[in-house]
């Protein structure tokens, strides 16, 4: 596989530090409001690069972050959690789930599990599998103490005036390397009326862990610096490195992720390790909706339930991203959804149609070419634009069609071999005796031994069972 290193600024070949394991860390979701479908593009780049090194025969391994404290509403100053972010218009100096736990007069930690509990029924409907793992925040403050006080006896971190603890940019040296946003070319920031933070030692520092002050009661820790909070790309350093060890093969998120938070991560990370953590970080680029930027104001907003509500497949959603690729800025129009939900019932019937026909050997030079366009960088389009051309040919048999739609759905994740208006068909307890025909079908496929397989699905009909071959392998129910 070949993927864009932002950091290299090229594509560049992803090959595991350990044989056969790809490591995958992505940003996740801050839990103060529903993730709109910026945020659920970004996502799915994640999905899609473990879907396509699975196809080649890799184990994935994926740590998703789960933000529930800690990420304040200037923390970046460029945008949300990840490509596509919603202008909110917040001030500064709020925690982002507080202040939703305000408005809806819940406890902080309501508002994060009730929006936790959305952002997983999203990641289902548009068919994104669920991570490894997937750490809370506000339950890995232990391995921030620890990261903290690393960086402290290391000499890049230090108590501030105000009594939070900073990390010192200026002692990594490679700070930039990530964005291209060199130390001595920053602007102070300015709080108020042009008062640079007195509590810095110099203005592009940043908090690792953030003294709370007295009014603050809720999401609050006692540390050996006081009771406070941490500091939003602490949380990201902290359980990475807990948990896929001091080299992670890739790191995905949103563009506007790049900087601050990613490249102070990238500091936070190398820096406690002595080493480059991150050996390849991949990014998304924005998403517009009927070319403007979403934002509550001008009320274009999308969230994966819209597209429901509207009578659309959410798969439509994913169809339609994939016609476009991930580290292009995108535009998304309702006009385009549609087109996507009409095309998506369309190849569904089609391959419901195929499937009753005599399997056959997908045409390999077709399927050579999805491959080599998915390990390149994830040229979805391209492989959109191939079935396409696939469906159409007079010169490929409906069984090769069939095979060939199914394979290639194993990335892309549509549910083609779905029955039409139907949902995806659930197994049933299955007799021994049925079981082992199913085994035997399977190893017929895997011989590519069409007509046997063909036989043992006459045999499985004679006795009252319906076979259907899908992405995910065979599906059997009754009559």
């Amino acid at each position: 596989m070949r993927l864009h290193d932002t950091r290299l600024k090229a594509v560049v070949d992803i090959v595991p530090a350990r044989e056969g394991v790809l490591t995958v860390y992505a940003c996740g979701p801050t839990v103060y409001r529903d993730a709109h479908v910026g945020n659920m593009r970004t996502f799915l780049l994640t999905d899609l690069i473990r879907r396509t090194a699975q196809l080649s025969g890799l184990r994935v391994i994926v740590v998703q972050n789960i933000t529930d404290v800690g990420h304040m509403a200037d923390d970046t100053g460029l945008g949300d959690d990840a490509a596509g972010a919603v202008d909110e218009g917040q001030g500064p100096g709020d925690d982002k789930v507080l202040r939703q736990a305000a408005a809806e007069g819940s406890s902080a930690l309501e508002i994060a599990r009730r929006y936790e509990d959305r952002f997983h029924r999203d990641l289902a409907a548009l068919n994104i599998y669920p991570a490894e793992h997937y750490p809370r925040a506000s339950e890995s403050i232990d391995l921030m103490i620890d990261l903290i006080a690393t960086l402290m006896e290391s000499g890049h971190a230090y108590v501030g005036g105000d009594g939070s603890v900073f990390f010192d940019a200026r002692s990594f040296p490679s700070y930039g390397e990530l964005s291209g946003n060199r130390l001595d070319a920053l602007r102070p920031g300015h709080r108020f009326e042009g008062e640079v933070d007195p509590a810095k030692r110099f203005h592009a520092d940043w908090a690792l862990w953030k003294k709370a002050q007295d009014t603050r009661t809720q999401l609050v820790w006692d540390t050996p610096w006081g009771v406070g909070f941490p500091g939003w790309h602490t949380e990201c350093s902290a359980m990475s490195l807990a948990l896929l060890g001091n080299t992670i093969d890739v790191h995905t998120g949103g563009i506007d992720l790049r900087f601050p938070h990613h490249e102070d991560e990238r500091a936070q990370s190398n820096s406690a390790t002595g080493t480059d953590v991150v050996r390849h970080w991949v990014h998304g680029e924005h998403l517009l909706f009927e070319g403007r930027k979403m934002s509550k104001s001008a009320g274009n907003v999308v969230l994966v339930s819209d597209v429901i509500e509207r009578g659309l497949d959410p798969l439509a959603l994913r169809l339609a991203l994939l016609q476009n690729r991930y580290r292009q800025q995108m535009n998304l129009t309702w006009d385009a959804l549609h087109a996507a939900d009409a095309t998506l019932t369309r190849w569904r019937d089609r391959v419901a149609t195929w499937a009753a026909q005599p399997s056959a050997a997908m045409p390999a030079d077709i399927v050579a070419a999805m491959l080599r366009s998915l390990n390149d960088d994830l040229d979805t389009p391209r492989v959109i634009m191939m079935l396409r051309e696939l469906e159409k040919s007079a010169d490929i048999s409906d069984g090769a069609k069939f095979e060939t739609f199914a394979y290639i759905d194993r990335v892309l994740g549509l549910d083609l071999a779905r029955t039409v208006g139907q949902a995806p068909i659930e197994a049933e307890p299955t007799p021994p005796e049925i079981s082992a025909l199913l085994a035997l079908r399977a190893e017929a496929r895997a011989a590519k031994d069409w007509a046997g397989s063909d036989r043992i699905r006459d045999e499985l009909a004679a006795q009252g069972f319906t076979v259907t071959d899908t992405a995910e392998g065979q599906q059997v129910q009754r009559g």
